[in-house]
């Protein structure tokens, strides 16, 4: 081989598997490289035993390589998910405990949110962010809070950027976040099949599939999902450790994001972050198929109303009062 091939294929290797790139950035310089002819496409790129890092260069190849998580057995998805632990030790010291954890069987979740017992303190934004490895630099937020007039019940019409000592009164307050619809537009706008509907309810994004093209964002009509633009600022000291495949593991950039009830808590039995941080009792979450739940206590014995219930999406996100 000439050494200006070798030079070229050294570049491309580079390229592939030291940078910090994405799948669609991965894709273009494999293009690149077979149109060059590169030796970089076969065993020439991947890495040999004396290779410095080269069990980190190994473990990104695989990465570049795996399924879509819906097409993955569940022994694919466990060594999926310790392979990222597994670089994020390589990469950043950190011990990481990820999770692929399955949908409990007999379980549909939904949440209802009692606006009558809400004062706007917003801890469970402040929860949801911490708990969820959320960007501090954009102040990224899954779950939003208006302060409402009387009468109103489109959040439109409120205040989401309140900054006074609450409640105030002759105003009541109103949260929103992805509502995991049943009829969910956005899982059909996707055109990598990247977000769906788990068995539980559960809506969900596969990060490494997501193309950031947002048109699950154009087509949720709650506002449920947001575009990271970088790459999550996070002090160390601050990442939840504790992490699912489908949640707040650390997300690359370009990449849509959402709530998703606390996919990492609510499949081991606890409850989402904002339901356990919320001092007032106004958030309410639990299984729609168990009967005695509180979720259907709510729903049997309450006033509740679901937002722009007439467009058919049926989402698992019920506001009631007292």
């Amino acid at each position: 081989m000439s050494s200006d091939k070798k030079d070229q294929n050294e570049k491309i290797c580079s390229q592939l598997l030291a940078s910090k790139s994405n799948r669609r950035d991965f894709i273009k310089t494999m293009s690149i490289a077979a149109a060059a002819g590169s030796a970089a496409l076969t065993a020439g790129c991947i890495p040999s035993a004396n290779a410095a890092s080269s069990e980190e260069m190994k473990l990104r190849w695989q990465e570049f390589f795996k399924e879509n998580y819906r097409m993955m057995t569940q022994e694919e998805k466990d060594e999926t998910v310790a392979r990222l632990e597994r670089l994020a030790k390589l990469r950043n010291n950190l011990d990481l405990q990820m999770s692929s954890l399955p949908p409990i069987e007999g379980v549909l979740y939904g949440y209802a949110f009692n606006i009558t017992r809400c004062e706007g303190f917003m801890e469970c934004v402040s929860a949801c962010v911490k708990e969820n490895n959320l960007d501090r630099k954009t102040d990224t937020q899954y779950i939003r809070i208006f302060e409402m007039e009387p009468g109103k019940l489109d959040p439109s019409t409120g205040d989401g950027q309140y900054y006074h000592e609450v409640p105030v009164e002759n105003k009541f307050y109103m949260g929103t976040q992805c509502f995991h619809c049943e009829n969910a537009p956005c899982t059909k706008a996707c055109p990598t099949k990247a977000t769906w509907m788990e068995p539980d309810g559960i809506v969900v994004v596969d990060y490494d599939w997501c193309i950031g093209c947002r048109y699950c964002q154009a087509a949720c009509p709650y506002y449920g999902r947001r575009f990271n633009w970088g790459q999550a600022e996070i002090p160390k000291e601050e990442i939840t450790l504790k992490q699912h495949y489908l949640g707040n593991r650390l997300r690359p950039k370009g990449k849509m994001e959402k709530c998703t009830f606390c996919i990492q808590r609510t499949r081991k039995g606890r409850l989402p972050a904002c339901v356990e941080a919320c001092p007032t009792g106004a958030r309410v979450f639990g299984n729609l198929l168990d009967p005695d739940s509180e979720i259907r206590f709510v729903l049997k014995n309450k006033k509740v109303f679901r937002m722009k219930e007439e467009i058919g999406t049926d989402p698992k996100f019920w506001y009631f009062i007292d």
